[in-house]
């Protein structure tokens, strides 16, 4: 008795594939799992009723893409360990207090963040402004991820200055200001910087320039940075308070940010110095760090 299919019109893979507006892989594979009613194969080809209909397919599930303030914020409310908060919060402390001088290790800075000690420390002596400055810095990190949208002012570069060098050794000085600018001359690298008398109409003007920009671009973020540690306005801290609003400025700019990392510092300060000659010496620097950052972007897969 002959079969029924045998009157019927069949299709090829191809030719449903394009009917129903699928790849052939995807006709093949629900032949293969059942899925057509009526399909049969011979020898490699598949044979499927011109009249079947395709299967219900789900709703294919698009995963978000992650991006970096987000997933900080998220992490840092959760205080979620191991992940990009967690190591930003020690690379960026760690770095950025070793350019400018404390002894801390990068471990130490670790084991403060993730344990509140320094871990073992035979045969050597920490300086306490080392550990007060690292916890403080921890929470300037935190500030600058909380207001990293916001428009830069004055008053938030005081306030990081002030939370930075909170129950130090400098701010029990009467000569040194905390959250305020300098009120004695000093200098960066033997050259001479701005004025403690000028310093307030420097950074109004600085910030003017800034906040007009339309669109910030990597260049007038470094321009920023140039001009505030030419200006110096804190009798200390100066380089990490700069750096802390280099980072806050490429998060509120979807820039990817930048570490710059103790075997970069001379290069960093070389960039600095000759930044009105030469701006590539800089800019390269910094990009150079940027590429670093991208890898650790890229590990905790999240979009730049």
């Amino acid at each position: 008795m002959a079969r029924k299919e045998i009157s019927m019109t069949y299709l090829s893979v191809q030719e449903v594939a394009e009917k129903w507006g699928l790849s052939t892989r995807s006709v093949r594979n629900y032949c293969t799992t059942g899925r057509i009613t009526g399909a049969f194969q011979t020898g490699r080809n598949w044979n499927i009723p011109a009249d079947a209909q395709p299967p219900h397919r789900k709703p294919r599930t698009t995963t978000k893409s992650r991006t970096l303030l987000p997933v900080l914020r998220q992490e840092k409310a959760h205080q979620q360990k191991g992940g990009i908060y967690h190591r930003i919060q020690i690379d960026l402390t760690y770095n950025s207090n070793h350019i400018e001088g404390s002894h801390l290790s990068h471990d130490e800075t670790r084991y403060i963040y993730e344990t509140n000690t320094i871990g073992q420390t035979a045969n050597k002596s920490i300086n306490v402004n080392d550990i007060v400055e690292t916890m403080n810095h921890f929470r300037c990190i935190d500030r600058i991820i909380d207001t990293a949208e916001n428009r830069l002012t004055e008053k938030l570069i005081k306030e990081l200055h002030r939370q930075l060098k909170n129950g130090t050794s400098d701010s029990r000085q009467d000569w040194f200001a905390v959250g305020d600018y300098k009120k004695l001359p000093n200098e960066v690298g033997g050259k001479p910087t701005c004025p403690p008398e000028d310093v307030a109409i420097k950074i109004k003007a600085l910030l003017k320039w800034y906040n007009e920009q339309k669109e910030v671009s990597f260049d007038d973020l470094l321009e920023f940075h140039y001009r505030f540690e030419q200006i110096h306005p804190f009798q200390d801290g100066n380089g990490r308070i700069g750096r802390l609003l280099l980072f806050k400025e490429c998060l509120h700019h979807k820039i990817v940010p930048f570490i710059i990392t103790d075997q970069l510092k001379l290069f960093y300060y070389r960039g600095l110095s000759n930044w009105k000659m030469e701006k590539g010496w800089l800019r390269d620097t910094c990009l150079t760090a940027q590429d670093a950052f991208k890898k650790h972007l890229e590990y905790f897969r999240i979009s730049y």
